[in-house]
């Protein structure tokens, strides 16, 4: 009878804290399907940790001697093939992360987030998934105050021409938190024509992950 291999996600830890380094370790050591390949205390470290490890997903600190998780999500994610990032924080809406998202991070742990949680969120991010709730993603948008606001908005809306008719309902209604389920049921589709127009918006767009759909509509402000 043949067996069915089980899938390892390999994770990179980035933060300058040994004892959270050393938490994270152990808490994945429970995880079946997770391994840590590598643990880094700097920004300047991710680099060649990636080269050496080639982790699935990257856990990165946001405040680190060096070079911060800010500056090294932004280096790591221009690369191609780069590994989904997970921005970890003390905070829970901060121009900071907001700044990681555009970046193509695939979203946020808090720190003292319970571990299973941060568990299934690493499972979460190697499927294509976010790990910001809807809600959590439009609180970071609207309380984060940035200039040229009407210059982005202008920006996003020629982007966002490129789409079609539906491509654009589609994005409007990932902008909205809708769920492919939730997005067929409204647009009378099926769940696989939604999600073959979520690839064709991200493909189009050249973006990373859903957040950053939801930040394009709402520079477009087509969530006003």
């Amino acid at each position: 009878m043949a067996t069915v291999a089980c899938v390892t996600t390999s994770v990179l830890i980035v933060d300058d804290d040994a004892l959270v380094r050393a938490g994270l370790v152990m808490m994945f050591g429970g995880a079946p399907d997770i391994a840590v390949v590598g643990e880094g205390k700097d920004g300047t470290e991710v680099l060649p940790l990636v080269d050496t490890h080639a982790p699935d997903v990257v856990l990165m600190d946001i405040r680190m001697p060096g070079m911060d998780g800010l500056s090294a999500t932004e280096v790591l994610r221009a690369r191609p093939d780069a590994p989904e990032v997970i921005i970890l924080t003390t905070f829970d809406a901060d121009a900071h992360v907001l700044r990681a998202l555009r970046a193509g991070a695939a979203g946020f742990l808090l720190k003292d987030t319970p571990p299973g949680e941060i568990v299934e969120a690493v499972r979460r991010v190697v499927q294509g998934n976010p790990v910001l709730s809807p809600g959590v993603t439009r609180r970071l948008i609207d309380r984060v105050a940035e200039t040229g606001e009407d210059r982005r908005r202008a920006q996003a809306r020629d982007r966002l021409d490129l789409l079609s008719d539906r491509e654009r309902e589609v994005a409007v209604a990932v902008g909205q938190g809708k769920s492919n389920a939730e997005i067929a049921a409204t647009l009378y589709l099926s769940v696989p024509t939604v999600k073959t127009h979520v690839s064709s918006v991200l493909t189009k767009m050249e973006l990373n992950n859903r957040v950053q759909i939801a930040l394009l509509v709402h520079d477009a402000g087509l969530l006003d």
